[in-house]
């Protein structure tokens, strides 16, 4: 119990900073670096390591208790209370071996972060265009 989210904010991306943070959770629950009972870092914290308002934390975290992500414990804080994780999710799982893999070759070959990101996106969309099951929009 108790891992730490770092939760990184990008200005310029278009996407609402509330939003950012709820999907950075939805990112590491499903990675597997967030499991069920951890505690989320409070708006304060948050507010210090980002520069967000705290109250955008805690939009965000009232998302993630809609969603049925996590339960704010009054005086105790905010914690997990189911996991995203796939079976094939987690730091040791194949999938994310190959990927890690796959992005040092990305990089070795020239190609920046924006650029593996955009190749990404588009194969994405390509594969998952359908919309299957489990799949979010965004």
């Amino acid at each position: 119990m108790g891992t730490v989210v770092e939760f990184r904010i990008d200005r310029r991306s278009g996407v609402a900073t509330y939003l950012q943070i709820v999907r950075q959770v939805e990112q590491a629950l499903r990675m597997g670096a967030l499991v069920e009972g951890d505690r989320l870092p409070t708006a304060a914290q948050v507010a210090a390591a980002t520069k967000v308002n705290p109250n955008t934390t805690l939009k965000a975290y009232r998302e993630l208790e809609r969603a049925g992500l996590a339960e704010v414990r009054q005086g105790a804080g905010t914690f997990i209370t189911r996991s995203l994780a796939g079976p094939q999710a987690g730091p040791d799982s194949p999938l994310q071996t190959a990927l890690a893999q796959w992005m040092e070759q990305a990089r070795s070959a020239g190609l920046t972060g924006r650029d593996v990101t955009d190749l990404f996106e588009a194969v994405h969309a390509a594969t998952f265009q359908g919309g299957f099951q489990g799949d979010t929009v965004g």
